[in-house]
């Protein structure tokens, strides 16, 4: 296969995802202003037209902004790719005569900068002017750069380790490198999710334990109902940088935790809370963390397998502007065509994550035994966060990983707890 065929089937499957990902945004523009006059009716009675207002407007205002930076950002690729951008950063690695596993992570890491720059403005842009006008953002530009500079420097720390290891299973273990390296990857992600929660996300936000007072005592109380140890549960300055709100469940082991934002509990009552919390011990108890790391493990080892398989294709590095084969060139030719080749698997795995979504929804449910505290926390995050509540079945279908706010109180209303939990 000639380089030139390899370079018209992957912009013939660039221009499939782009085109189709564009038109879902595009319907669900079309939907948002179709529904834009009327509060759906399981909203009525608690959400006011002019919040529902306001919410189809964010709604509108975002996906406009997300369909210009799909066009840009699809323009800037293509140039990348087209006029062998990667194969002039490559030569100019080269003229530094460095060791060549050292090469391949300065080249890494330039190509990954050249496209964080170009992301920058539509960050700026996204965070001081869309988030500022429906009063979210909270973030000063200082932080902003602050939080840049910190995620650059994060990357670098954990990326250079994990590449040296890369190469060197690559260069040195033979036929079946890809099984040794997908072992040592496998290994490295397990240790950052532990270090994660303890040394990464205290770089960008401060963790504080519950205060004491009824509503730790309240969580508490739940959490050993549930039977989930846990190192603590805490409570995350996200109001510094937006108004949205949030809780998610982190770690594995004895460092897993229950983190909240301070948004979420200025915003919900005690009762409340407590149906969030159910929810993240829900994934906890089903296994969704777990379920999700073996499936991303499983994803590693059969892209471990490809890049083995066309890791001395010359056609490949010339169809991308490289001279040669090397170990960095495949892992970006990879990284570029994974999104093309892939895209239409999307729907598999949101669908997968909002059937465990279900399942942590029932599970608090049961926990708290009854509907009304998880629904009225859902409702009120949703007109809080002027979540979208009409959006197009096929953009949710194919982009949610959460079911839409009016699937997840139809299924919680048909649900029929059961106590003992």
């Amino acid at each position: 296969m000639q380089a030139n065929t390899i370079l018209l089937i992957y912009l013939i499957f660039f221009a499939g995802e782009f085109l189709f990902e564009n038109l879902l945004t595009l319907l669900n523009i079309k939907t948002a202003y179709r529904n834009k006059d009327s509060v759906p009716a399981p909203f009525q009675k608690y959400i006011e037209k002019d919040k529902y207002t306001l919410s189809v407007v964010y709604t509108i205002e975002r996906s406009k902004f997300n369909l210009l930076t799909s066009v840009l950002s699809s323009g800037f690729l293509l140039f990348v790719v087209l006029s062998g951008l990667l194969g002039k950063v490559d030569l100019f690695v080269s003229g530094m005569h460095l060791h060549p596993y050292l090469h391949g992570i300065i080249y890494i890491f330039l190509i990954s900068l050249i496209f964080k720059l170009f992301s920058i403005p539509f960050s700026i842009y996204s965070q001081f002017v869309i988030e500022e006008k429906f009063g979210f953002n909270r973030m000063t530009l200082s932080l902003f750069f602050k939080d840049l500079i910190k995620s650059l420097l994060v990357s670098a720390v954990i990326s250079t380790p994990l590449l040296l290891g890369l190469f060197w299973f690559m260069d040195s273990t033979g036929r079946f490198w890809w099984i040794f390296a997908f072992l040592f990857v496998a290994l490295f992600q397990l240790v950052i999710t532990v270090l994660y929660p303890l040394v990464i996300a205290p770089l960008f936000n401060k963790f504080s334990p519950l205060e004491e007072g009824s509503l730790k005592e309240k969580l508490y109380n739940l959490a050993k109902k549930l039977a989930f140890r846990t190192s603590g549960i805490f409570v995350m300055d996200g109001s510094k940088r937006s108004r949205h709100s949030n809780a998610y469940f982190t770690g594995l082991g004895k460092v897993k935790r229950i983190v909240l934002f301070d948004t979420l509990i200025q915003t919900l009552t005690e009762n409340q809370l407590a149906a969030v919390l159910a929810h993240e011990i829900g994934h906890e108890k089903k296994h969704h963390a777990v379920k999700y790391l073996f499936l991303s493990l499983l994803l590693m080892m059969a892209a471990l397998f490809i890049i083995d398989l066309l890791l001395r294709f010359d056609p490949l590095y010339l169809a991308f502007g490289f001279k040669q084969a090397s170990y960095h060139g495949i892992l970006v030719i990879i990284s570029f065509c994974s999104g093309p080749f892939t895209f239409f698997l999307t729907p598999l795995f949101t669908s997968w994550s909002r059937k465990h979504e279900y399942e942590a929804d029932r599970f608090a449910v049961n926990a708290v035994e009854n509907k009304e505290n998880l629904e009225e926390a859902l409702i009120t995050l949703g007109r809080e966060n002027l979540t979208n509540l009409s959006p197009h079945p096929l953009y949710s279908f194919y982009h949610y990983s959460h079911p839409t706010l009016g699937e997840r109180i139809r299924a919680i209303e048909k649900y029929k707890p059961e106590k003992g939990v």
